[in-house]
């Protein structure tokens, strides 16, 4: 696996590029959490998010616990009926709103990092 690209290439990623073309692709994402059918693309597309941003890669670090920390799928599903698509609109709307600003950035990008637990309740 490659490793982070510099800083100043992600800032300038991120000026150039980044904050508009994560809007589309939230756009997107968000509309094909809601089609269902488009779902596993859509979540797909949520887990990018920071790399579409700023070109951050996740870190890979798996590590397991005992008692297992995610919620089953049976949970995760009902969330998302209930909960998971409007308010993955919401916090969508918020974070987006906030990465346009450089006070706001950083928030922005800690609600990107959790936006997978708000649209099912997904732990990294």
């Amino acid at each position: 696996m490659s490793e982070q690209r510099s800083l100043f290439v992600r800032a300038v990623w991120f000026l150039l590029v980044g904050w508009w073309v994560t809007g589309i692709w939230l756009s997107v994402a968000w509309f094909l959490n809601v089609t269902i059918i488009g779902l596993p693309l859509g979540i797909k597309m949520i887990n990018k998010v920071p790399l579409v941003l700023t070109l951050k890669r996740r870190d890979r670090l798996v590590t397991e616990s005992a008692g297992g920390s995610q919620h089953s799928l049976l949970v995760r599903a009902i969330w998302f009926v209930f909960v998971g698509w409007w308010a993955s609109g919401v916090w969508t709307g918020v974070a987006y709103a906030l990465s346009l600003t450089i006070v706001g950035l950083p928030l922005a990008i800690w609600m990107y990092n959790r936006l997978p637990f708000v649209v099912s309740l997904y732990q990294y």
